[in-house]
């Protein structure tokens, strides 16, 4: 039987469900040659079956999607570099992180923790973006507002202004920057 209900954002692949009469309690789901298959028990309802495939095949897909996804940068790395450059080194990040929960933001930073989160669609913009976004969260380790001397810090990352303006032009830079009175 073949299943292509609740088509979500992107195209799913097409959905053979196997009736294995091996099977006695357990299912399972996998891509195989651009498929996805889903094997349950044979003596199972119509009814089960569906709700089978429609738990199992959100889990598959966001795993291919994740194993099909490019490498993100590593945010330790880059971090400690741009700390190195643009702050002496004297800064401490005990985490930093990738994260997908944030939709309305490309990073986070908790200076009480000192922790830095990244959306992971920072991930996909070039790296003096990614740069930019690091230098910022790594500003509000000094500073944890957006006040001048915020913004002076930022500014040490010399394409800061062209990052901001990559950042405004896709919809993402939810900050007013500085302000005429805050560039003296």
């Amino acid at each position: 039987m073949c299943y292509n209900s609740r088509v979500t954002k992107q195209e799913r692949p097409p959905i053979e469900v196997i009736r294995s009469p091996n099977r006695a309690k357990t299912a399972s789901a996998r891509m195989e040659n651009g498929r996805l298959v889903v094997r349950v028990p044979a003596h199972i309802s119509a009814e089960e079956e569906k709700r089978l495939v429609d738990s199992l095949v959100p889990r598959v897909l966001k795993q291919a999607n994740r194993q099909a996804a490019p490498r993100l940068p590593d945010l330790k790395i880059r971090a400690a570099d741009l700390n190195r450059r643009h702050f002496g080194g004297k800064l401490k990040v005990r985490e930093i992180k990738w994260v997908t929960n944030q939709q309305k933001r490309y990073g986070s930073c908790t200076p009480a923790t000192s922790t830095i989160r990244i959306s992971d669609r920072v991930g996909s913009m070039p790296l003096w973006v990614l740069d930019y976004v690091l230098v910022h969260e790594l500003a509000h380790l000094i500073e944890a507002n957006h006040s001048a001397a915020f913004w002076k810090l930022v500014a040490r990352y010399p394409l800061a202004e062209r990052a901001r303006g990559y950042l405004i032009a896709i919809g993402l830079e939810g900050e007013s920057g500085p302000s005429e009175d805050d560039t003296e």
